[in-house]
């Protein structure tokens, strides 16, 4: 029996429970539990109409490891797919470690008060793991996930030395809201108004926020400016893949999203501290995320499609200079077709699930704390073509980067 426990039922967690119902000859068991179990019992009643599969939904508030506990003793999952909130990892960890079960997640931990994102505090749990004999994985969602596979495919099939990689983000749809986030926007909101980094010849250097733009061309998609950040699979890819001399993150956004995001931010509404209003201490992010559009509902009247890949440069495996683009583009309609969300959500779900399949392979089963680049991409690579998010391979293009 493989039975796996999903912690966290918004856009990714709902993506993540279709493809996990769509895969039972794997997941023998599916347990869903969220803070809300009213909006788990939703998603197992879609699941049963739609595939005819019966999951247990369960309750759960993943801000106390007590509760996480005495969850993993009731329903003793194999594995957790941890689809909660970032500021959440350390507590579950915790709990698999108690417990007896392993591990993966989508995004790395970050502190709730602090805008900081880093695999540091999970890579302390390397030797709480391997001595367990459990298994964690670590940001297996696109970016960081597909993009530490593509890096890895990469080396293993094409390179003898990597030395440029750039990722390269493009959301090329429309929601037709006025202003709205393709995730949780205290998450979304956070990872973009913090200072850009990118890694060049041993060394971190850190940029005004969005300070670095420059148009690129998206397949399918056309120019579309694009803008450096700090995205946290850079972090564990030029430790695993020491020969890159430099990394960089990339990320498109519209000028009306900017401008409504530096009113935001001028207004104070970013802000992740305490303000006292009549008495009653509120955060002004999570008041902003309360009242924005709910990503979940985004789905239906979403158009155009995402473009995500790496662009990689150096010498191919012949000793000569070698360019190479690989990527996926995801329709949204197509996305909220299968799993009534959008393509922001399904294309960090499905790697989700397959990283999850991987572990109950046997492929990716092994003692300690793992990025995803350090397992075999090629079972995952193969599995993507087959569940949704097809790649495409470009040789000695133009990168458009230096």
């Amino acid at each position: 029996m493989s039975k796996v426990l999903i912690i966290g039922v918004g856009g990714v967690g709902t993506v993540v429970c279709h493809k996990v119902a769509q895969h039972t000859d794997i997941f023998t068991d599916i347990v869903i539990a969220s803070r809300t179990q009213s909006k788990c019992d939703a998603v197992a009643k879609v699941l049963k109409e739609k595939y005819g599969v019966s999951v247990t939904t369960d309750k759960v508030d993943a801000d106390y490891t007590e509760q996480i506990v005495a969850l993993f003793k009731k329903h003793q999952p194999e594995l957790v797919i941890n689809v909660a909130l970032p500021y959440q990892d350390l507590n579950i960890m915790d709990a698999c470690l108690e417990c007896g079960v392993n591990y993966l997640d989508t995004a790395n931990y970050e502190p709730k008060d602090e805008a900081h994102f880093e695999y540091s505090w999970q890579w302390a749990y390397r030797e709480k793991f391997e001595k367990a004999g459990l298994t964690a994985i670590l940001g297996c969602g696109f970016d960081p996930g597909v993009s530490g596979i593509y890096t890895a495919y990469a080396a293993k099939h094409h390179f003898k030395e990597m030395q440029v990689l750039d990722i390269v983000d493009c959301n090329a749809g429309n929601h037709h809201k006025a202003f709205a986030t393709n995730f949780n926007p205290e998450i979304n909101i956070r990872e973009i108004t913090q200072k850009g980094l990118y890694y060049e010849n041993g060394e971190w250097i850190e940029t005004e926020p969005l300070e670095i733009h420059k148009p690129l061309t998206y397949p399918n998609i056309g120019p579309r400016e694009s803008y450096l950040m700090h995205h946290e699979e850079l972090e564990s890819l030029v430790i695993n893949f020491p020969t890159i001399k430099k990394a960089r993150f990339w990320m498109t956004f519209g000028q009306e999203y900017l401008t409504h995001l530096r009113v935001i931010q001028n207004i104070g509404m970013a802000r992740i501290d305490e303000v006292d209003y009549n008495g009653v201490k509120i955060v002004p992010l999570q008041f902003l995320k309360a009242v924005l559009p709910n990503p979940q509902d985004l789905g239906e009247n979403y158009e155009g499609e995402t473009s995500i890949g790496c662009r990689i440069r150096g010498i191919g495996k012949d000793g000569k200079p070698l360019t190479y683009y690989v990527y996926n583009n995801c329709s949204h309609q197509e996305a909220y077709k299968e799993t009534g969300m959008q393509g922001v959500s399904y294309t960090t779900g499905v790697p989700a699930c397959i990283g999850a399949q991987m572990f109950f392979k046997g492929l990716w089963r092994k003692p300690g704390v793992w990025n995803v680049e350090e397992f075999d991409p090629d079972p995952f690579m193969e599995e993507l073509n087959k569940q949704g998010l097809p790649w495409h391979e470009v040789f000695n293009g133009d990168l458009e980067l230096d």
